[in-house]
């Protein structure tokens, strides 16, 4: 508090306010607020007061009126560190960093000596990656309280000056930073100080960065013995010896390396390095991994590594060699361990030949005193099977379900014979499962894991994946109820609300994509948003981190943290996510009616309907909505008390459980953005994602974004079929343009756009020719008659036809298939031409779940 705002109280209220401070430290904001109240009954102008029951307020989630108090506050006391302070940590929590920084800024000209308002300032600078800001709030703090000060003998304030320079790439004055710290040191740091081992090789670190790979090495050899992480100190030697050409010595390293860890195959590249052996050099690569192969026995990797650039007949022993051993043992993982190899068609024949010769009995066992007997194809019927029979068995059951050497119903006949041999082993199920995945027939993939569930109830893993298998048949319910077996009774929410609070991310996107899939767009936004709220949740939770870190001395994870965090977005799961709803906002722009989402279910049908029905129909479905939003209010309001958190504060409730007010968006191409600048900053090579930013630049008029685009998926992939499509619907567009276009975008434009479509070009020869080079190819096929369907309209019974016409092609996939049927659902074809479809995709892939709906 000023001295200015102390003098307006008395002393009984200024003990209250420091109650106050104390309640909001604690997080008891009830007791918090009724001080606050005391103190403003007398005095109910008082600016920090008011600042302090803002800052409880905003905590209890009311930020609104945090911000309306906490303004008031300043217009009281504007000369106030605390009311800025409070203002800043507002503008902070609502994540509008320039604002905080600028009321921290404030604060601190007001108050230079504040060490809390320091703080706050440089997490805020560092949040926002402003280095050089950075650097000067944190030589403040190191400067804070003078030469002799405390703050000048706490390491963490000069190794926070040093991560400052380090990122601003001043690597020189990070060095400098970090030697004179050193030298103020009156007594050696113990050998058990961890934070001083770590600001070591923290130190090293940075002299490696600036290229001075000799001084690394003896500033490290200076720091060998006493550094408490003796696995780091020895892998940064071997690599500095290796970087500097002495062989010898690097070789001594890695082996030393490798005496402590005989799994770690970056050990072994650098050793193979060490001894300058080429990857042709094959025989010497053997001898070498074969010598570690019999120090470590138990190791896998001096035995499996080989295997990769071996060739022929030194293959073929080699793997004989490998196999056998993992079959006899039984390991589950044979298959995931050696499938990298399938690449090479020679070693999958090879070893397909081999595992084949296992299972027939015709393959001389190893001769490692194993006594073994191998059986016949005679007595493979047998019931009784020995143990290596049954991991070959799983073993090419894997084999033949793998999309390299595929063959589905020998894959279903070996998982088979292993079942009716060990009926309750989980494993076989689960494989039985993958199968079904692979034929297509996503309820029984999900009846079988569900089968494999039911084998072993306790293990998680089985669990997790019967309830992912159960969200690809659509079965939301069932899945919910298999994760909430190992979710907290006590979460609020259930076991969904537990889910969401742990950033469950995998089940959370298969659960949005299944809602999807149902064209249940509400309930399928509100699952992608959540996901899309998990990573600002990571990238919030660096806050933490920034006092964490230097408090522990954990540097180097640290710097590895911020360098991660720059990429976050990168993340497979934010761009899964985020394509999925940058898709969804495109349909409920090209069809405003599916911004209802009590509709959603109406949709398909209120095409074949009557006005008058199709008028009837849309009240009854709004007024079951209706209905049903009154009940899932009532339920959550009878539920209220049992969501009590700390201190009786109720966790904040879900207005919009379903998703209705994030489908209902008016703007659905401004909400479309938030998900795909991230995605095309940080994900451009993804194909996908530069497609559709395409189709929202497109539908916004934003047309050189849109080429970029395009330009971007040529550039990733030249001859994937979208690309034609885009290509031909972006030219139609230019050329039917209502407005010309201002000359200098026409001119950008045509430079790049002129080379893949001239302006003047007949479009339906352009489609014609691209039709015709690529007639074999389904997904061409159906981009061609996209296309065409955008070039002249009229032809669309024709294109329907055609679209039924590719399940001809001998090479078009169940994938390809499905993308057809799509097709067709999104041109609001007949339904004598959608039928018709689904009756000649079920004869073909007769136990795909997508066409048998209709002929079941």
């Amino acid at each position: 508090m000023s001295q200015q705002q102390q003098m307006q109280l008395g002393s009984k209220e200024r003990s209250l306010f420091k109650q106050v401070v104390e309640h909001y430290e604690a997080k008891h904001f009830k007791k918090g607020i009724k001080f606050a109240n005391q103190i403003l009954t007398k005095n109910p102008n008082h600016g920090d007061t008011q600042a302090m029951k803002a800052l409880i307020m905003n905590a209890q989630g009311n930020v609104e009126e945090a911000f309306v108090l906490c303004k008031a506050a300043l217009k009281n006391a504007m000369k106030s560190h605390v009311c800025w302070h409070v203002y800043g940590v507002l503008w902070r929590c609502v994540k509008n960093y320039e604002e905080a920084s600028k009321a921290y800024k404030f604060a601190l000209k007001l108050e230079p000596e504040s060490q809390q308002i320091l703080r706050d300032l440089a997490i805020l600078q560092m949040q926002m990656r402003d280095y050089e800001g950075y650097i000067k709030s944190r030589r403040m703090i190191l400067q804070s309280s003078g030469p002799r000060g405390k703050n000048s003998n706490s390491r963490q304030n000069w190794t926070g000056l040093a991560v400052a320079q380090h990122l601003a790439g001043d690597l020189y004055d990070a060095e400098r930073t970090l030697t004179t710290f050193e030298e103020t040191l009156r007594n050696p740091p113990s050998k058990s100080d961890n934070e001083h081992s770590e600001a070591v090789l923290y130190k090293n670190t940075i002299i490696a960065e600036m290229g001075e790979t000799e001084r690394a090495l003896d500033h490290l050899e200076a720091v060998f013995k006493n550094n408490l992480d003796r696995t780091a100190v020895m892998e940064m030697r071997a690599k500095y010896l290796l970087q500097l050409g002495r062989h010898q010595e690097a070789e001594k390293a890695y082996r030393a390396l490798l005496e402590r860890n005989a799994d770690y195959r970056a050990y072994y590249d650098g050793l193979r390095e060490a001894l300058q052996l080429g990857t042709s050099d094959t025989e010497s690569l053997k001898t070498l991994y074969d010598d570690w192969a019999k120090k470590s026995p138990r190791s896998d990797t001096p035995r499996r590594v080989p295997l990769d650039f071996l060739e022929g007949e030194e293959f073929r022993k080699a793997a004989d060699q490998y196999l056998q051993q993992m079959l006899h043992k039984g390991v589950p993982s044979t298959f995931a361990n050696i499938k990298a190899l399938y690449s090479n068609s020679a070693k999958r024949d090879t070893i397909q030949e081999l595992a084949e010769s296992y299972l027939n009995g015709t393959h001389a066992p190893l001769m490692n005193g194993s006594s073994e007997k191998h059986t016949t194809g005679e007595e493979d019927s047998a019931p009784e099977k020995s143990p290596f029979d049954m991991a070959v068995l799983y073993f090419l059951a894997q084999h033949y379900n793998y999309h390299r050497s595929q063959n589905l119903a020998k894959a279903m006949e070996l998982i088979d014979r292993a079942i009716a041999a060990q009926p309750d082993e989980v494993n076989f199920h689960m494989t039985r499962a993958r199968i079904w995945k692979h034929r297509g027939n996503s309820r029984k993939a999900s009846e079988n894991m569900e089968k494999a569930r039911s084998l072993d109830e306790k293990d998680r893993y089985i669990n997790t994946k019967a309830a992912k298998y159960q969200l690809r048949n659509n079965e939301n319910e069932a899945a919910i109820a298999n994760m909430g077996k190992f979710t907290r009774k006590e979460a609020v929410g259930g076991p969904l609300g537990d889910l969401i609070e742990m950033q469950c991310m995998w089940y959370i996107t298969e659960d949005g994509e299944s809602y999807l899939r149902q064209g249940r767009l509400g309930l399928a936004l509100k699952r992608f948003t959540c996901v899309y709220d998990i990573f600002d949740t990571w990238q919030e939770d660096q806050f933490d981190f920034h006092t964490f870190s230097l408090r522990k001395g954990q540097i180097r994870a640290y710097i590895d943290l911020v360098k991660w965090q720059d990429h976050l977005r990168e993340h497979p799961f934010y761009s899964r996510a985020a394509i999925c709803a940058v898709q969804i906002y495109v349909r409920l722009f090209d069809d405003p009616q599916l911004r209802d989402e009590s509709l959603n279910g109406l949709n398909g049908s209120l095409d074949k309907m009557s006005p008058s029905e199709a008028k009837k129909a849309q009240k009854k479905a709004r007024k079951a909505r209706e209905k049903q939003e009154q009940a899932d209010f009532e339920k959550a309001d009878a539920k209220k008390t049992a969501g009590a958190g700390v201190d009786g504060e109720s966790k904040k409730e879900d207005k919009d459980p379903k998703g209705a007010k994030l489908v209902g968006t008016a703007e659905p191409l401004v909400e479309a953005m938030k998900f795909l600048s991230p995605l095309l900053e940080f994900s451009p090579g993804n194909i996908a994602a530069q497609q559709v930013g395409f189709e929202v630049f497109l539908r916004r008029k934003k047309y050189i974004p849109a080429l970029r685009c395009l330009s971007a998926a040529r550039s990733i992939d030249s001859a994937h079929p979208r690309n034609h499509e885009q290509a031909i619907r972006l030219r139609r567009t230019l050329s039917t343009l209502a407005e010309a276009l201002p000359p200098k975008i026409s001119e950008a434009l045509e430079a790049e756009f002129s080379p893949l479509v001239s302006p003047d070009a007949d479009l339906l020869e352009v489609n014609s020719g691209f039709l015709s080079e690529n007639s074999n190819s389904a997904a061409h096929v159906q981009a061609s008659l996209c296309a065409r369907q955008v070039i002249d309209p009229q032809t669309a019974d024709d294109n329907q036809k055609d679209v039924i016409r590719t399940l001809a092609l001998p090479s078009v996939s169940l994938e390809d298939a499905i993308r057809g049927l799509d097709l067709l659902k999104n041109w609001k074809a007949q339904s004598k031409y959608q039928e018709d479809y689904v009756a000649a995709a079920h004869e073909r892939w007769p136990e795909a779940t997508e066409f048998s709906s209709k002929q079941d």
